[in-house]
């Protein structure tokens, strides 16, 4: 079998990464774009060592993915399953978990899947190593390329998770925030851009709900642009969040209520204001978290242009300035407001911790 390394990059960055690999190892036969297909550099000529692939990827910042080819068969799938088995002894341990993990370029008469099956049972009958889809030990990677097959087994770190065993998940938590924002009023045209904006980030965190707090008479086509842009800006992020999250997104909802009914409503429940007359958000740390440790619910006040009534300070838990010496522009202040509180929190240690088991969506 030829010595060789395939390297995986972005699309469209083939031949640059081919161009560093041709300099690190000028010896070396470097095929970018393999066989015609985006995304791929195949090298030849090389030793897949632990050393070689340590240099590609401390050299080569296009490299998306180094996989040290360990065989190389015909893309038939008895093929594949023996040679996958027969290489499977020598990397992957009995005590060891391990997932298949297959791309198949060109017409076959099997699935990517179908392999992953067929080779994921060879690899467990031959090593007696237990199967993790999710965060395995080891991946058998399986690169198909028209009539050929290339193999690699690599540590289950090579590949990037969302999340891991052990790491904060915040999404559940946020539904426990209330957004009160005063509607941003200004020329017209300005006016649902903002709602926009400021739609996405509150679907992006996916809070509790966003209530849309006027403290002061509005013109009626300025709070229905500013609302139309909300539930624009809603849709858009919730739409792509549902083909990206594997548990369903919640959906945020707007309401109307002027604002000093809105505090009067709620003053059972914790306040906090954003103001840029309130305390450094270092500095009430202990406060923020022990609120959001003993309440279900958690009201946060963020202004516009004009920002919160003064008077209101009087009704609020606290008083938070997120960036002292800044004011942050209104498009901005929602998202400002989570970040700093998820920062917080996070420090505090009161997230969940993701385990790797599948809950129940909301």
């Amino acid at each position: 079998m030829d010595a060789l390394i395939l390297v995986k990059t972005i699309r469209g960055l083939e031949n640059v990464a081919a161009s560093r690999l041709k300099e690190l190892f000028p010896n070396a036969e470097v095929l970018p774009r393999f066989k015609g297909y985006l995304g791929v550099v195949l090298v030849r000529n090389i030793e897949p060592t632990s050393e070689n692939v340590d240099i590609v990827k401390k050299r080569i910042l296009e490299a998306e993915k180094i996989f040290p080819i360990l065989a190389q068969c015909s893309a038939n799938l008895e093929s594949i399953v023996d040679t996958v088995s027969n290489i499977a002894k020598e990397y992957i341990e009995k005590t060891e978990t391990f997932a298949v993990r297959t791309t198949r370029r060109g017409s076959h008469q099997y699935t990517s899947i179908d392999v992953n099956i067929a080779a994921g049972s060879a690899v467990q009958k031959a090593t007696g190593a237990s199967v993790d889809l999710t965060f395995p030990d080891k991946i058998v990677w399986i690169e198909i390329f028209q009539d050929e097959a290339y193999i690699s087994i690599t540590s289950g770190a090579e590949e990037h998770k969302k999340m891991w065993p052990g790491k904060p998940y915040v999404r559940r938590f946020l539904s426990k925030i209330v957004v009160g924002q005063i509607p941003y009023v200004g020329v017209l045209e300005a006016v649902k851009k903002m709602g926009v904006r400021i739609g996405r980030a509150a679907q992006t965190f996916e809070i509790g709900a966003l209530y849309v707090t006027p403290f002061k008479p509005i013109e009626g086509d300025v709070l229905k642009l500013f609302l139309e842009g909300l539930h624009e800006g809603i849709k858009s992020r919730y739409e792509l969040q549902k083909k990206a999250y594997h548990e369903k997104p919640r959906k945020v909802p707007v309401f109307v209520q002027d604002l000093y009914q809105f505090v009067r409503d709620n003053m059972d429940k914790p306040i906090i204001v954003t103001s840029t007359r309130g305390d450094p958000l270092v500095s009430i740390k202990d406060e923020i978290i022990d609120i959001f440790k003993s309440s279900k619910k958690i009201i946060v006040l963020i202004g516009a242009h004009e920002g919160v009534p003064t008077g209101l300070f009087r009704y609020a838990s606290l008083v938070v300035d997120l960036a002292p010496g800044i004011t942050i522009s209104t498009d901005h202040a929602l998202t400002s407001a989570i970040i700093g509180l998820i920062t917080v929190l996070e420090e505090g240690g009161i997230f969940e911790i993701y385990t790797g088991k599948k809950k129940k969506s909301r």
